[in-house]
């Protein structure tokens, strides 16, 4: 069961993950600062990135800025960080499929039944893994609503934006 359930946790994440991607790659640039809620398209999908590479790392304790989180911030703390051009944004997609499929390969039936390893997150280390695979598809979800608004060649093109059950593609 241990390898059905790391299948489908890296499975949804890439699904998600190619969602935003899709989203990200779709917006133009003269839309890129749209306003969506409290901040802009490069602000949502920075901060949906920021917290799957944080919500990946099996500690608070254990996470590392990277070099881009000097551009476009530190999400844990109060207020909202600049974002990333889409240029730095879209490798950032990669960079977090490719943390999830490590680190899902390498959990446990003991470390996905513990604790998430974040103190503001009481809950098992499996169902913080389901937390951020729906967290990354609420702003995919949001990203992708704003650009079917915003844009009229994107519209309600089925072609573009494709929803992903699963996997990567």
């Amino acid at each position: 069961m241990l390898e059905q359930v790391k299948k489908s946790l890296t499975s949804q994440y890439e699904g998600s993950l190619c969602m935003l991607r899709d989203c990200i790659a779709a917006c133009r640039e003269n839309l890129y600062e749209g306003m969506i809620a409290h901040g802009s398209f490069r602000y949502v999908a920075y901060h949906a990135l920021f917290f799957t590479d944080l919500y990946l790392t099996p500690t608070e304790d254990a996470f590392t800025l990277r070099e881009i989180h000097r551009t476009g911030g530190d999400e844990r703390g109060d207020g909202l960080s600049p974002g990333l051009p889409k240029d730095r944004l879209l490798p950032y997609v990669q960079v977090c499929r490719e943390k999830a499929i490590e680190i899902v390969a390498n959990e446990t039936e003991q470390s996905l039944a513990g604790p998430s390893g974040f103190s503001w997150r009481k809950c098992s280390r499996l169902e913080l893994h389901i937390y951020n695979i729906r967290h990354v598809q609420h702003h995919t979800g949001q990203l992708s609503a704003y650009l079917r608004r915003v844009d009229s060649s994107i519209g309600q093109r089925r072609d573009v934006m494709k929803w992903i059950g699963w996997g990567w593609r």
